[in-house]
């Protein structure tokens, strides 16, 4: 019986010290009024579930031909380089992709134990000993959201109430942040937001939708997803205003201390320049990434990132999708930009 109340009283204690941060992060979101409310809030909650780095941000989806990307990314204890660094073994990180198919769920790993020593390399570079992770679908986005916390080889890993708090902590975590986000661009959930960014005025970005990311990149193959482009930088201050980026134009709005981003909306037969829609042909004809370069004089990864765009641009998601909307009668080659 002792036994009992002793486990009793520490379940309480946890469940009193949960509802403070939880309480201590709705705050922050409301009075940052930013994104900077997830790594306050991610302080608060080491407090609970101590942790020793983070790394937090949306993602693409992996699939056989592109390995997963990361954007808006933030982080706590870790260097500057670490997302870039990431990219490069991101398709044959086991434990990335683990939480990939997982979402929703806790994802717990400890060792340096991944396949690749080119990962586990990674790893040890950064101490990322104990990872625990959660990754949510964002659909508004056409991107994910996920929160990693990492503990070094002389901590103990973590253990299944620290999981479970971590779980229900990141709930909501996601929901204030989505919040803000909509209160920003003013868009229903169901409408989804794929076409916006919010970035503060500095070029740091608090949202990304993976149709922006697209364009964005688009003109910027090797762009970090985590800042704007300078060019663009260069014009957040004289927001409202209307910009040519590329082939993109870009609506700047102001709103508070940050800007609201959208890019041009077009249809279906006129998102596609030539060269995309050549590759995206040839590829839903079953030509391969390298017989595509070689076709048309490009690099595999220029013809992966025309690729990825024409399926974002399309909203196709198979190979089968993309050849029949680009056979179908509405595609009007006569409408494609130049």
């Amino acid at each position: 019986m002792e036994g009992d109340q002793v486990g009793a009283m520490t379940s309480m204690a946890t469940l009193n010290a949960f509802n403070r941060c939880v309480l201590h992060l709705g705050r922050l979101a409301r009075d940052r009024g930013d994104s900077q409310f997830i790594e306050d809030g991610l302080h608060a909650f080491s407090e609970l579930v101590p942790f020793a780095s983070s790394w937090w941000g949306e993602m693409s989806a992996s699939d056989a031909d592109a390995p997963p990307q990361s954007w808006m990314h933030g982080r706590i204890n870790l260097p500057e380089s670490f997302a870039a660094e990431w990219h490069t073994c991101a398709q044959i990180d086991k434990f990335s992709n683990d939480t990939l198919s997982q979402l929703g769920a806790v994802v717990r790993e400890s060792g340096y134990t991944d396949p690749s020593e080119e990962v586990n390399d990674f790893a040890r570079r950064h101490h990322l000993y104990h990872p625990m992770c959660i990754t949510f679908e964002l659909p508004e986005s056409g991107l994910l959201f996920f929160v990693c916390v990492y503990r070094g080889a002389d901590a103990p890993g973590f253990s299944d109430s620290e999981a479970e708090l971590f779980s229900a902590f990141c709930d909501h975590l996601l929901q204030l942040w989505r919040f803000q986000v909509q209160d920003m661009i003013r868009f229903d959930t169901g409408s989804g937001a794929t076409d916006f960014g919010i970035a503060r005025l500095d070029g740091s970005l608090l949202y990304v939708g993976a149709r922006l990311c697209a364009a964005i990149q688009r003109e910027l193959p090797g762009w970090s997803g985590s800042t704007l482009p300078f060019e663009v930088i260069a014009q957040l201050a004289k927001a409202p205003c209307v910009i040519r980026f590329g082939r993109c134009t870009l609506t700047l709005s102001p709103n508070a201390e940050h800007v609201i981003l959208s890019v041009e909306a077009q249809s279906r037969g006129a998102v596609l320049a030539p060269r995309e829609r050549t590759a995206a042909l040839l590829f839903a004809a079953g030509h391969s990434y390298k017989e595509i370069a070689k076709t048309l004089g490009l690099s595999p990864a220029t013809v992966r990132t025309y690729l990825r765009n024409c399926y974002l641009q399309l909203g196709v998601k198979s190979k089968v999708e993309l050849g029949s909307v680009l056979r179908s009668p509405s595609h009007d080659t006569r409408r494609i930009s130049h």
